[in-house]
C-alpha cells in the first residue's frame, strides 16, 4: 500500500484546509481529506495511513470505535498530528481533553477554555534542533496571532516555543520599548507505541497563522485536488511539510531543506 496521510479539519478543501493540502500537494505528499463537517469513521475503516491529522476537526464527529481504531494505528507505527484550532485540544468546548487522543499526545491539555489570542507579537522561537526545523532561519522569527495553551509531557520533547513580546510606544516619536515575555509550547514531539507524534499548537490557516504564513524569501502558489489555490512564503510550506513527513514515519524523512 503506498503511504499517504489521513487529514480531517480546518472546515473544508475550499476554505482554510486549502492551506495544509496545498503545501502536501506541492510536496507530492498524497492524502485523503475529511470536511470538517463529515464524520471521520468511515475514513478509518476504508484504510490505514501513515499519518493521521486532526486539524481544528469537531471531536463529536468520533465515535467511540474510531478512537480505539486510531489509537491501536499509532501504537502499531503510524503518526498522529494535531494542529490547533478553536476545535483542537480542548479548545473552546471541551473538545480532545479526556479522550484517547489525549493519551496518545505528546502534551497535556487543559481543563478550561485553552485559546490564546494575541493582539501584539507571538514569535516563534526555536528551543530545540530537530529534523523539522534543522537549516529553517528562525533567527528571523516569524509571528503568530494565537494557540492552544498546553504543556509537554515527560519524555515529549519541546520543539518551538510561542513567544510573546510587549511592545510600548515611547514619548518619542518612533521610539518603540519592546520586551520579551513569557513563551508557551507551540511545537511539541513524542511517541506512542511505534509512532511519532507531534503537537502544533498554532493554525495552519488564518487568522492564527497570522504572518508566520508569509514567512519565506520567496512565494510559492499551489492548489490541491478540489482545493482552492493558496499563495504563501516558502520556508511556510517547507516547515509544515517536514512536519507532516517527519510525523508520517512511513513517508521517509525527506527533510532536505528547499530553496533557502
Amino acid at each position: 500500500m503506498k503511504p499517504h496521510v489521513l487529514y480531517a479539519g480546518d472546515t473544508a478543501l475550499t476554505a482554510a484546509a486549502a492551506y495544509l493540502a496545498g503545501v502536501m500537494a506541492h510536496h507530492g505528499i498524497a492524502f485523503d481529506y475529511v470536511a470538517g463537517d463529515e464524520p471521520i469513521g468511515p475514513h478509518l475503516r476504508r484504510a490505514e495511513a501513515s499519518l493521521y491529522i486532526i486539524s481544528d476537526y469537531p471531536v463529536k464527529h468520533f465515535r467511540r470505535g474510531d478512537f480505539a481504531r486510531l489509537r491501536e494505528a499509532v501504537a502499531a507505527g503510524a503518526g498522529l498530528l494535531m494542529i490547533g484550532g478553536w476545535e483542537s485540544f480542548r479548545g473552546i468546548s471541551g473538545g480532545y481533553s479526556g479522550t484517547p487522543l489525549a493519551e496518545i499526545l505528546p502534551v497535556e491539555m487543559e481543563a478550561g477554555d485553552d485559546r490564546v489570542n494575541s493582539a501584539q507579537p507571538v514569535l516563534i522561537e526555536k528551543v530545540c534542533d530537530h529534523a523539522i526545523v534543522r537549516g529553517l532561519p528562525f533567527d528571523r522569527p516569524p509571528g503568530v496571532g494565537g494557540y492552544n495553551r498546553v504543556r509537554a509531557k515527560r519524555g515529549a520533547t519541546t520543539v518551538l516555543v510561542a513567544r510573546h513580546i510587549a511592545v510600548r510606544r515611547g514619548r518619542q516619536a518612533g521610539a518603540y520599548a519592546f520586551k520579551e515575555g513569557r513563551g508557551a509550547p507551540l511545537l511539541v514531539v513524542g511517541t506512542f507505541g511505534r509512532g511519532r507524534t507531534a503537537a502544533f499548537t498554532s493554525d495552519v490557516a488564518p487568522h492564527w497563522v497570522g504572518g508566520f504564513v508569509d514567512w519565506g524569501n520567496r512565494r510559492v502558489t499551489a492548489r490541491a485536488r478540489g482545493a482552492g489555490e493558496i499563495e504563501v512564503g516558502n520556508w511556510y510550506a517547507e516547515f509544515f511539510a517536514r512536519l507532516v513527513r517527519w510525523t508520517a514515519r512511513g513517508l521517509g524523512d525527506r527533510l532536505t531543506v528547499r530553496g533557502l
